[in-house]
């Protein structure tokens, strides 16, 4: 399987990708992960506010075939959600690069470095399939 991944991006082992403007971080779930979920169903979006560490459940996505969590890449606080998801969670199948699940603000953009580029995450996946 060829996944498609984004130059410029950060990837975490769980398979989420994050996107820095600033100081926040805009967070969704990569192609390798939308294509072994299958066709998604429903996904339970963060609160606005809340405030989340690195390695904390976010949000879950449900697909026909499974419910899986999405983690924080970085700590901050919610500062918006992707509503359009709560009635087209398939536009996570369609472009998961397009369709973002959460804003953080972060707190800690070091945390940032202990993601993977582009390449590495690509190998990653190699390894895992």
């Amino acid at each position: 399987m060829k996944v498609k991944v984004i130059k410029g991006l950060r990837y975490s082992k769980e398979h989420e990708w994050v996107k820095v403007d600033g100081n926040r971080a805009i967070i969704g779930i990569t192609d390798y992960a939308q294509d072994s979920l299958g066709d998604i169903v429903f996904v339970d979006l963060p609160e606005v506010g809340r405030n989340v560490q690195v390695g904390d459940a976010v949000a879950v996505v449900e697909s026909v075939k499974a419910a899986s969590d999405v983690y924080s890449p970085v700590s901050g606080t919610v500062v918006e959600v992707n509503t359009a998801l709560e009635a087209s969670p398939e536009l996570i199948n369609q472009d998961p690069y397009e369709n973002w699940i959460l804003i953080l603000e972060m707190s800690d953009p070091g945390e940032l470095d202990a993601l993977m580029d582009a390449e590495s995450y690509e190998r990653f996946c190699e390894e895992e399939e």
